[in-house]
């Protein structure tokens, strides 16, 4: 009973985040087991391009380091935010997501051939938690009970939290970064005077992705709980 619950959860989530967040549990998984180690994960360079090992483009987004309040963390925050926006303003653009992720993925790998990174999940999160906030500016949120504030200062009190922890904010910084660019090609620069859409995504992925009709038994998480726990709880303004 347990498992068909589970499983029937597990099936209502939109197929991107399942297969992202999936991928990310069972990588974790795979180090924590030692099957695998963060070393042939990692995002190099030299090896990519010179040894050919190019599952490395791909790898280094599936690492959040060892199971523990970090990697708890950004899971949550992962999962959450990716699948509101899988549901909220792609709601029926499975391509359009998609193609956000190989984006935002192919970006941020280029900006991480300057920075000292090996591993872009946690800047891969934050970009998706931008989109989202900018996407829902009057949602009001609730920080672990400490700040209120409204959706699109979300991203940079992450930062400060990650600061207050002495982590890095370049990562942060990296997310934050290609998050406005996406925004802002996607949803600024087309309406603006002269502007136009210069992010199309591509009629194959569009044939493969995208489908002629909804499920009838989709249950969407509300927007209206964007956090859905104490440190990221949140209303809409006026609601």
């Amino acid at each position: 009973m347990a498992y068909q619950t589970f499983r029937q959860e597990y099936l209502q989530v939109p197929p991107v985040t399942r297969a992202y967040t999936t991928a990310c549990v069972l990588t974790t998984a795979a180090v924590q087991l030692e099957l695998i180690t963060p070393f042939q994960l990692y995002f190099n360079p030299e090896l990519i391009f010179k040894h050919f090992q190019v599952w490395r483009l791909i790898t280094n987004y599936l690492f959040f380091g060892p199971v523990g309040f970090n990697f708890l963390f950004n899971m949550i925050f992962l999962y959450r935010y990716c699948r509101m926006l899988e549901e909220g303003s792609f709601r029926g653009r499975t391509a359009d997501f998609v193609f956000m992720f190989l984006f935002g993925g192919l970006l941020m790998t280029l900006f991480g051939l300057f920075v000292n990174l090996v591993f872009l999940g946690q800047a891969f999160t934050i970009m998706l938690v931008y989109v989202w906030s900018r996407r829902n500016p009057y949602v009001r949120m609730n920080f672990f009970g400490l700040l209120i504030f409204q959706a699109p200062f979300l991203p940079w009190v992450l930062m400060g939290f990650s600061l207050l922890l002495g982590n890095s904010i370049i990562v942060d910084l990296l997310g934050i970064a290609v998050g406005h660019i996406y925004f802002f090609l996607e949803d600024v620069f087309p309406n603006q005077p002269g502007g136009g859409r210069l992010l199309r995504t591509p009629s194959v992925l569009k044939a493969i992705f995208d489908t002629a009709e909804d499920d009838p038994n989709y249950n969407p998480l509300p927007e209206e709980r964007p956090g859905g726990f104490a440190w990221g709880e949140g209303q809409r303004l006026g609601g």
